[in-house]
């Protein structure tokens, strides 16, 4: 006789636990579903070009230093490291704008360039040497 109960409760805990899941899982999928009066679009939005202003440069031969006019900003190894500030680190602005300098004709970074850029333009240079060495060239 305890067999024939245990039997029958456990096929009605069955049927309970199974009508359970059942609940759920329909509960689960009427969440996950979005229903149509609840979706909202927004209306399509025209976004205004981009510009990027892209930097000149001109670089200070004696201090191996890049300024860049659109950025306001000053390019420069640190050690390994090429770093850019606002102010042009151990040398006052006065003293960079009064030394020799060369615009340059890149906009991009000029790490990029820098190799080509010292060897044309060695710390000494300065406008008056450029001048004297294109007249010897001709």
């Amino acid at each position: 006789m305890n067999e024939k109960y245990l039997h029958q409760a456990g096929n009605t805990g069955f049927m309970l636990w199974a009508s359970f899941l059942l609940t759920l899982n329909g509960c689960v999928h009427e969440v996950s579903r979005p229903r149509p009066e609840n979706v909202y679009m927004l209306p399509p939005t025209q976004s205004a070009p981009v510009y990027l202003d892209q930097d000149d440069y001109v670089y200070y031969p004696r201090y191996r230093m890049y300024y860049g006019s659109h950025s306001q900003r000053y390019f420069y190894q640190d050690g390994r490291s090429w770093v850019s500030r606002s102010e042009p680190g151990s040398i006052s602005v006065h003293v960079l704008q009064s030394s020799p300098s060369v615009p340059l004709g890149f906009h991009d970074a000029p790490q990029a360039h820098h190799s080509q850029i010292i060897r044309k333009y060695p710390r000494r240079w300065t406008p008056q040497g450029e001048k004297q060495n294109q007249r010897q060239s001709h």
